[in-house]
């Protein structure tokens, strides 16, 4: 195996299986900072992973998904586990058929997305998190690397 290869193997392990996954999630923020530039906006969010990607329980009207179709560039952290940046994209309404293997791994892995999912309002909706690049950290050594930078786009990692 490469470095690659022992990095995805990593990440299937911290966040994968179905493990409802603690994420800080930030986004650029829609009000400026007072010399009118950009400014960061972070969140905690559950997710859970498969295949380079984080799916995310939301709602349409909140901050994260408005700041999200304003500009899609994302980065996300897990405790002291892995750090990445991503795109996110807005899947729209959890009930929708095209969700609905996406609906039923949420009601699987989150235990508390029959009571809080609100599934059955429209604005109940899908955020799906594509990594792009990020850092790895393994604090011991399974593979032989404490940290891998990972090109998830052309599945590469140092």
């Amino acid at each position: 195996m490469n470095k690659y290869h022992y990095a995805i193997k990593l990440m299937e392990e911290f966040c994968g299986n179905g493990k409802d996954n603690l994420i800080a999630l930030a986004t650029i923020s829609l009000s400026p900072n007072a010399d009118n530039n950009p400014r960061p906006a972070v969140r905690m969010v559950n997710g859970y992973y498969e295949d380079g990607v984080f799916f995310v329980s939301s709602s349409s009207w909140k901050n994260k998904t408005m700041e999200i179709e304003k500009n899609n560039e994302v980065s996300i952290c897990g405790l002291d586990l892995f750090a990445a940046q991503g795109t996110a994209e807005n899947l729209g309404w959890v009930k929708e058929e095209k969700n609905a293997e996406i609906r039923g791994k949420m009601k699987k892995y989150f235990a508390w997305f029959d009571d809080h999912g609100n599934e059955e309002s429209p604005d109940s909706i899908v955020l799906r998190i594509t990594l792009t690049e990020g850092t790895i950290t393994d604090n011991e050594k399974k593979y032989g690397e404490w940290q891998y930078k990972v090109d998830f786009v052309n599945k590469t990692a140092e």
